[in-house]
């Protein structure tokens, strides 16, 4: 090769080599940084693919993994709630055999019949009660809700709106309105007044109605007219609440609107509920504040509840869990539901011994009825343990796959990064060298 200064040969081949070098061992520095041996699909784009799969299961099945605790949890509260329908049985049929020995006279009796009747309802508020972040379990909730169809324009309970203050309510489980025994819960409601009261006090009261039955409770809303210690603020929002009632009612800046109104009329024509031109809106006529009740199927006891139990979409991925319901309609009627339940006995139970006998026999076929309910439950636990258990090993073996096809082997890594090193220094001696060559042709012009 001829000797020249325009081209340096050996300058270009080290500086391509220098590059080569520097750009492999910027890649092993990244991959040693992330602690992944596919850091883009440039590595292995195959590996890529089928890590991100794996990587997608392994967290859904720690996600199924939670669901399965959170299944077992569900099914502890369902057997706590048994238990203590079991124990209450136990007393109810120790009721059932005393009332029925002749010793004992009809006021006696009457005592025990008392009792046994008391814990029967017992029965039915902890089966009632017994949820798991609103599913039921023992049997159906609370069986009210609100007719919010009354609040549209022209219904009956039209001026409860955001306009005049209004803007939610709600009801607790152990409402005034779920004591109704009939199974119509249509024919309750309830009715809201603010009224101005003697020394400019304005009172918000709400009367509740069961089948004919009234209730009232009132409470002092004179502070939260506007300028008031309580006055509520534009975009701010309040809770009034009416706990014997078991109601309460969201309210906004337009409520001390509304308050500041009535109490500025000490005549009480413009209280609400009375007041057709209420705030002197014409057409906005607050005696439309009645809201009616309806029956609340969301909170009935549910057949089956399906739990996910794999990171799939078949139905081997999903664990269907029944429940039956072990209320006194249900128990004591038997397997096939065909026999006297203990709700059956009615009010005068024991309080003859004929009535006694006859629940002694009632009760022991509740307490058998329950521990085939109970008995349901502990075989669903059980397969539950076992379904975490597979879940825990599935888990840990496609994690395993996972860490194989994506995970870096840092010793191995670290090796080949100190030989990327080793050559980016020597490319960068060498290409010092050969930017020197064209320096020794410089002697021959001497």
């Amino acid at each position: 090769m001829a000797l020249n200064i325009i081209s340096n040969y050996a300058a270009n081949v080290a500086h391509r080599n220098l590059t080569a070098s520097d750009t492999a061992a910027t890649r092993s520095l990244s991959k040693l940084s992330s602690g992944t041996r596919v850091v883009s699909a440039r590595d292995d784009a195959a590996s890529m693919a089928i890590g991100a799969r794996l990587n997608a299961t392994t967290e859904s099945l720690k996600t199924a993994s939670v669901n399965v605790g959170q299944a077992n949890s569900m099914l502890q509260i369902a057997d706590g709630g048994m238990a203590t329908i079991d124990n209450i049985l136990v007393r109810m049929k120790t009721l059932a055999v005393q009332a029925s020995s002749g010793n004992l006279s009809d006021t006696e009796r009457g005592f025990l019949n008392d009792e046994f009747v008391q814990l029967r309802e017992e029965i039915d508020r902890i089966a009632s009660s017994t949820n798991f972040n609103g599913i039921q379990l023992l049997g159906d909730g609370g069986d009210v809700a609100i007719n919010f169809g009354d609040l549209a324009t022209g219904g009956s309970g039209a001026a409860l709106s955001p306009v005049n203050g209004f803007d939610n309510f709600a009801i607790t489980d152990n409402n005034y309105w779920a004591t109704d025994t009939d199974s119509d819960v249509t024919d309750n409601n309830f009715e809201v007044d603010i009224d101005y009261a003697a020394g400019g006090q304005v009172i918000m009261t709400v009367n509740a109605t069961v089948d004919g039955d009234n209730r009232s409770q009132s409470i002092d809303v004179t502070d939260y007219a506007s300028g008031g210690t309580t006055a509520i603020g534009a975009g701010e929002n309040a809770t009034l609440n009416f706990d014997e009632l078991g109601l309460s009612f969201t309210v906004n800046t337009n409520f001390s609107a509304s308050v500041s109104s009535i109490a500025a009329d000490n005549t009480g024509a413009s209280n609400f509920g009375s007041d057709t031109t209420f705030n002197g809106v014409a057409g906005n006529d607050s005696s439309l504040n009645v809201v009616n009740m309806a029956a609340d199927n969301g909170q009935a006891l549910q057949q089956s509840v399906d739990f996910q139990v794999g990171a799939g979409n078949t139905a081997n991925d999903r664990m269907s869990i029944e429940f039956s319901s072990v209320d006194s309609d249900t128990l004591g009627a038997g397997a096939l539901g065909t026999e006297v339940s203990i709700a059956d006995l009615g009010a005068n139970a024991i309080d003859t011994a004929a009535g006694a006998q006859e629940a002694v026999e009632v009760v022991g076929r509740a307490i058998d009825d329950l521990q085939r309910a109970r008995a349901n439950i502990g075989t669903y636990q059980n397969r539950l343990d076992f379904a975490g258990q597979n879940l825990a090993t599935t888990q840990e073996n496609t994690e395993s796959a996972r860490s194989t096809l994506l995970d870096l082997d840092v010793a191995a890594e670290m090796t080949a990064f100190t030989s990327k090193q080793i050559l980016v220094q020597s490319g960068v001696a060498m290409l010092a060298q050969a930017n020197q060559m064209p320096q020794n042709l410089l002697r021959l012009l001497q």
